[in-house]
């Protein structure tokens, strides 16, 4: 069976707009104002789109990071209640290219849920081609999502510790916070000994569009030199996600997250590194 792709285009997006089987999921984010996201959805979205928030939705109240998963049943149980089922073709986007909606991609995909796609250009690229958008909010009946008792794709820092060898990870946040030269939210700058640099910012062009898959590949080279189990990490868990939303659209969709990050790593006295 062929690998669904993990993007859709805008145009594609508009030509499905009113099918039963469609739910779209707008995720809009802004850490330094957690209310405007939904406030900007209230004013304007995609048709059809209903709003889900990284803080309120997306994670749970405790855990390892800055943005612990909710447990995988409550997730579960909380989509089912919003209306998207089994079969229903999820589109997840967001202002930031991708930066927030690869969260709930993953979350979705972890839990068994294939069938989730993340808008290529997200919310401005949507507004730039002057596509349909709406104040309507839908209404989904409530429906059964059972996504199993646990996460799957993640790995512990304990288990990273315990393979170092057989684990390559990888580092989503900007390249002075990987080197330790800054560190604005977490207590201590650097990163994961042995980790490498591949900035999620950079995986989408100008126009806020994903790059050609060519390009992807050349920017994740290291992954096709190593045979290595391949791990997404970030700040926090969050956009790791993105990263790992690039390796499937280059065919590697086995990668794994590390949810707690360099949040949980930083503050549990293990060794840091800092430089390139």
């Amino acid at each position: 069976m062929a690998t669904l792709n993990p993007l859709i285009s805008g145009a594609e997006l508009e030509g499905r707009l009113g099918k039963e089987s469609l739910r779209v999921a707008d995720c809009r984010f802004y850490l330094a104002e957690p209310a405007r996201g939904r406030k900007e959805y209230v004013a304007n979205h995609i048709p059809g789109s209903r709003y889900f928030s990284l803080d309120d939705d997306l994670t749970g109240v405790v855990g390892a990071g800055r943005h612990p998963l909710p447990s995988a049943t409550a997730f579960g149980d909380f989509i089912g209640r919003s209306g998207i089922g089994p079969a229903h073709n999820v589109v997840v986007y967001d202002d930031a290219g991708g930066g927030i909606a690869a969260r709930m991609w993953w979350m979705l995909r972890s839990l068994g849920h294939d069938r989730v796609r993340v808008l290529d250009g997200g919310w401005e690229t949507w507004t730039a081609e002057s596509r349909p958008t709406t104040r309507q909010v839908p209404q989904w009946p409530a429906t059964a999502f059972d996504g199993g008792a646990d996460w799957t794709g993640v790995i512990t820092a304990e288990q990273i510790e315990a393979a170092r060898s057989d684990v390559l990870l990888i580092d989503a946040r900007e390249p002075e916070r990987y080197r330790g030269d800054v560190e604005p939210i977490d207590p201590v700058a650097g990163h994961i000994p042995g980790a490498v640099s591949v900035p999620y910012v950079g995986n989408v062009g100008p126009q806020g569009r994903f790059l050609p898959l060519e390009d992807l590949k050349s920017r994740f080279a290291v992954t096709a030199e190593s045979d290595r189990k391949l791990v997404g990490y970030c700040g926090s868990g969050v956009t790791a996600c993105n990263n790992l939303l690039a390796l499937a659209a280059i065919g590697r969709p086995d990668a794994l997250l590390y949810p707690g990050s360099w949040s949980d790593w930083c503050t549990s006295g293990r060794p840091v590194a800092t430089a390139p």
